[in-house]
């Protein structure tokens, strides 16, 4: 849970070696190396694979404060084949201050490192604070003049900004870079603390006039950190901009903790702080520790210590760090002050440390140093995209076939292509006028194609004659069949039909079309009327109808069966009566209605089924006169053939799976803008 919090596991880690220097207390050490090694990333500098892309420089900046500690305390040095605690602050440092932003505001480093992140364009105290309080340590325990330069000039920055107040020594949170001016007038524990530690260690390190100046900073930023204590005589550590109100977040509740720590730590540095210091974390590690009744082992600190003896319900590593940290804060006096290179340091130092990450902006080449991608590779994903593409692929075709129907894979796979242009309006009847423009047949008058929108529409149905879509597909199937009619001597070495001066409802050019109320009439093949078909398109066509037959002949017994209450229902014959050959077209049609048989997916009939009616299915492509025109419409094929809320679940799912496609081939094609 910590490492997924990252700066603040940092932050315990220096908990941690603040126990072990107070306390001798060797047990957690092993566990403490381990955890700081661990974090230190592939180029030891603590831009971790697994904190990276979301990486700020104030977490960076806390575990390398830590690690300064561990140099500091000459906490147990790492084995020689691991990277040092010195040199892992220097490898901090040297990142940061390649970050060091002059294109807006001046200066000062940026909340975040990398531009997606939320906080890029934020310049905060706190990534200041971490950067001058490593800078400065590393001037005082290298003695390198250069790490003195970088901590004067953040401190300038600072002053300059307008972040911290040289007046009151109030240091605010941060500002916008697009108006450095707008300053968050916020203001938190850590930010003094880090700042204290800094400048104390900056007083340590110079002389002369330069050391005044350092330590009238110090005084200025003690007497800043009155804004933090509170209650009856103002010696309470609080943290001000949240506490009261109950809105400390996960982080803030550990604030204190480091501003504990940094006052202690103050003391060794700049000696004369030592009598304004202790009194003020005495006083606060009394009123802390009264609060740490809680939590079902009663040990557990609150966040408010300004209620002695009262626990607040809240706990958190960040309470019990801050208790720790202040308990621990009052032995300052009985340990040795931290050691520089000349007076025992023993961590070994790598000026150059970090080299590997400075001034990078991509977060990949950070986390993993991936090799080169070589033809293998190449191959590989290639190969991954066929596999995923061809399941794609196969998944939509499963997806748009219709499970509930008793035709083949290899049947339904052929109707596929017709049923898909049904649902989603595509135009296969290039050239026709709709909205009555031009005459034509249909209903009113108007001419219908596939893409009509009103096709699962309630107010498309015709009582009469089913439904608009169903007529218009039954019109198209009886022109394809004539086109075929016409010219299956050419495809099937058969004779040719009879010449036109022969009568035959067939070729009437008077025909009125299935549907049509206002008896308007359509110019049969040609014109306008539909372009010249092709063999593949009639037989494809026709083949779907064929397809359908065994179907629908089944849901016609089956409702043959409810409506006489028998066992047996005898099989439909697969060819056409030859009464039907006699009729004529108009009149069966419209005189002989009441006899029009219906399968029970003929949902906007009114009509009854009626008990000596034999429905033919069956098309016969060397049939010419094998067309049914009594048949109800919506007994023809797929889609057609299927009730309404069936017909738009499909339709739906066509609509669905061809979105599906169109999302990943942008996909695809994005990938390879990328590459």
């Amino acid at each position: 849970m910590l490492l997924s919090i990252g700066w603040e596991a940092g932050a315990l880690m220096g908990s941690l070696i603040d126990y072990w220097y107070y306390t001798g207390d060797t047990r957690w050490n092993d566990l403490i190396q381990q955890g700081l090694l661990f974090q230190a990333g592939p180029n030891s500098d603590y831009m971790t694979p697994n904190q990276t892309m979301t990486e700020g420089n104030d977490d960076q900046g806390f575990w390398g404060m830590t690690v300064m500690s561990a140099a500091e305390y000459k906490f147990q040095d790492p084995p020689s084949d691991k990277p040092q605690w010195l040199a892992l602050a220097q490898a901090v440092f040297n990142t940061q201050a390649a970050r060091w932003d002059t294109q807006e505001c001046g200066g000062g480093l940026r909340w975040q490192i990398f531009a997606w992140n939320q906080g890029y364009d934020y310049k905060n105290s706190i990534s200041q604070a971490c950067f001058f309080n490593i800078a400065a340590r590393l001037a005082r325990y290298t003695g390198n003049q250069s790490y003195a330069d970088w901590a004067d000039k953040t401190w300038d920055w600072m002053v300059s900004s307008k972040f911290m107040d040289t007046q009151t020594y109030y240091i605010y949170d941060g500002a916008h870079a697009r108006n450095c001016s707008e300053i968050t007038p916020y203001q938190w524990t850590y930010n003094s603390g880090a700042f204290l530690l800094g400048a104390a260690a900056m007083y340590n390190y110079t002389t002369g006039s330069t050391q005044e100046v350092w330590r009238s900073r110090v005084d200025g930023l003690i007497n800043g950190l009155g804004v933090f204590f509170t209650g009856p005589q103002r010696n309470i550590m609080t943290e001000v901009a949240c506490e009261s109100v109950n809105l400390c977040d996960l982080d803030q509740q550990s604030f204190k903790a480091y501003l504990s720590r940094a006052m202690a730590a103050t003391t060794k540095w700049a000696p004369w702080t030592y009598y304004r210091i202790k009194p003020l974390i005495e006083s606060t590690a009394i009123a802390a520790t009264s609060t740490c009744i809680g939590g079902s082992n009663g040990r557990m600190c609150g966040l408010k210590w300004t209620e002695h003896g009262k626990w607040d319900g809240t706990t958190g590593v960040g309470q019990q760090m801050a208790a720790m940290e202040l308990v621990l804060a009052n032995m300052i006096q009985h340990v040795t002050a931290p050691v520089t290179n000349h007076t025992g340091g023993t961590s070994a130092g790598d000026p150059g440390a970090g080299g590997g990450d400075v001034g990078k902006t991509d977060p990949f080449s950070i986390a993993v140093p991936y090799p080169p991608i070589s033809t293998a590779d190449r191959v590989g994903a290639w190969i991954i995209t066929a596999v995923m593409i061809l399941g794609l692929v196969c998944g939509c075709v499963m997806m748009v076939l219709d499970e509930k129907s008793n035709l083949t894979t290899w049947q339904r796979l052929s109707t596929l292509r017709p049923d898909v242009l049904y649902a989603c309006g595509k135009h296969w009847r290039p050239g026709h006028r709709k909205n009555g423009r031009g005459g034509g047949h249909g209903v009113n008058g108007h001419r219908f194609d596939i893409d009509d929108t009103c096709a699962f529409q309630s107010d498309c149905y015709d009582g009469g004659h089913g439904h608009i879509a169903d007529v218009k597909e039954k019109d198209t199937v009886i022109e394809l069949h004539h086109e075929y009619a016409e010219n299956r001597h050419s495809w099937h070495g058969i004779p040719p039909p009879p010449p036109p001066s022969q009568h035959s409802a067939r070729h009437s050019s008077s025909t009125t079309y299935v549907g049509s109320k206002s008896g308007s009439s359509g110019n049969g093949i040609g014109g306008d009327r539909m372009p010249p078909a092709n063999k593949n398109i009639i037989s494809n066509r026709l083949n779907h109808l064929n397809h359908r037959r065994s179907v629908l002949q089944k849901l016609h017994n089956q409702q043959q069966q409810q409506n006489s209450n028998q066992t047996h229902v005898h099989q439909v014959p697969h060819t056409p009566p030859h009464h039907h050959h006699h009729h004529n077209y108009h009149n069966h049609r419209f005189h002989n209605h009441s006899h029009i048989d219906q399968t029970p997916y003929s949902a906007a009939s009114r009509h009854h089924n009626h008990p000596g009616t034999q429905p033919s299915y069956y098309w016969d492509l060397d049939n010419t006169n094998g067309i049914d025109p009594a048949r109800h419409v919506s007994q023809l094929s797929g889609m057609s053939a299927l009730p309404g809320g069936r017909r738009k679940q499909l339709a739906s799912r066509y609509r669905l799976t061809l979105e599906l496609v169109m999302i990943v081939i942008v996909v695809i094609m994005e990938n390879g803008k990328m590459e």
